[in-house]
């Protein structure tokens, strides 16, 4: 479907947009669900998903899914078959992006959880961008420090060669980790061994190639997503929830000796919550409207949010 403007345009819509009543009709028998205690520990803070969400929301999500994995590794096969090539399966790979405090990193771990449990029990991993991120004096020798996130602020060389990697069936891959209680990269490493499933989750995984960040490469990550989500929410709910989570964690990990942000801490709320509003204007507001928002629509799924992190509406790619 698509819209008339007032000029008497039409405008095509590559989305069907879903109500969650429809969208939750939509899934059959298939009984994938998760215990309360597993959604407490992968629930993110501030964020209410219940047994609900997960039969109304997520099962038909993993569904989808699980169609488009299986009909990519039969398109796979077939067109080995036609070129003579004898490889490996490729493993599926699923972006997930969306804005700080949105909760792409809740809505990984479920798909994660829940797709762990699809038939076939597939082995799924799951890794963020936060680990390409350039260490702290990296950024700081390229002035880059107040700038964590925005996508020059990552090395994409090495994310698009740990993807490339994982993608054609190297035995292990690793890749580097993020602490948010340093708030740099470590020493530590994970390992990625032929997945079935690879979940890759951040800010700007839909992001196209930039040539005016990396002259000369012409690809980027989400070329070799198979299947992507988008998790969306006004502007102004997502501010809430990212002061939300700040004065929470103030209160919590802050308070820890080794967190970056333990001088926090010592900050009025007043104060502290006048720091927060300042880092949304003037870092995470910023990079959401000039670059994380423009890539929403290259998404394949794009779960809407209203108040309280609820999903009001699906919007499926149909084109």
């Amino acid at each position: 479907m698509g819209s008339f403007t007032p000029e008497g345009a039409f405008v095509a819509d590559p989305f069907i947009t879903l109500q969650r009543r429809a969208w939750a009709d939509l899934a059959n028998n298939t009984q994938i669900d998760l215990d309360e205690e597993t959604l407490a520990r992968l629930r993110g803070i501030g964020d209410p998903t219940n047994a609900l969400d997960i039969a109304e929301v997520y099962r038909p999500l993993t569904q989808l899914i699980h169609l488009y994995k299986e009909n990519k590794g039969r398109l796979y096969a077939q067109s080995n078959g036609f070129l003579g090539l004898e490889t490996s399966r490729t493993p599926f790979v699923i972006g997930v992006a969306g804005s700080v405090a949105v909760g792409k990193s809740t809505v990984s771990r479920l798909l994660q959880e829940l797709l762990r449990r699809a038939p076939g029990s597939p082995k799924v991993d799951l890794v963020t961008t936060d680990g390409f991120l350039y260490p702290n004096a990296e950024l700081q020798r390229r002035g880059l420090l107040d700038r964590k996130g925005f996508p020059e602020s990552y090395d994409r060389r090495a994310l698009m060669r740990f993807v490339m990697e994982v993608k054609s069936g190297e035995p292990k891959v690793e890749a580097p980790v993020y602490s948010h209680m340093t708030y740099d990269i470590t020493d530590e490493r994970i390992s990625v061994e032929r997945p079935d499933i690879l979940i890759v989750e951040g800010l700007n995984v839909l992001q196209p190639a930039r040539a005016e960040i990396d002259p000369g490469l012409s690809l980027a990550v989400s070329d070799f997503f198979d299947f992507s989500v988008f998790v969306d929410a006004t502007e102004d709910l997502i501010k809430s929830w990212f002061l939300d989570r700040f004065m929470h964690l103030r209160a919590t990990a802050f308070t820890d000796e080794r967190s970056y942000f333990r001088r926090f801490t010592q900050y009025s709320d007043a104060d502290a919550l006048e720091f927060g509003q300042q880092v949304w204007d003037t870092v995470n507001g910023p990079n959401l409207r000039h670059n994380i928002a423009s890539t929403r629509d290259r998404a394949t799924a794009i779960l809407v949010k209203g108040p309280g992190h609820l999903i009001d509406s699906i919007r499926i790619r149909k084109v």
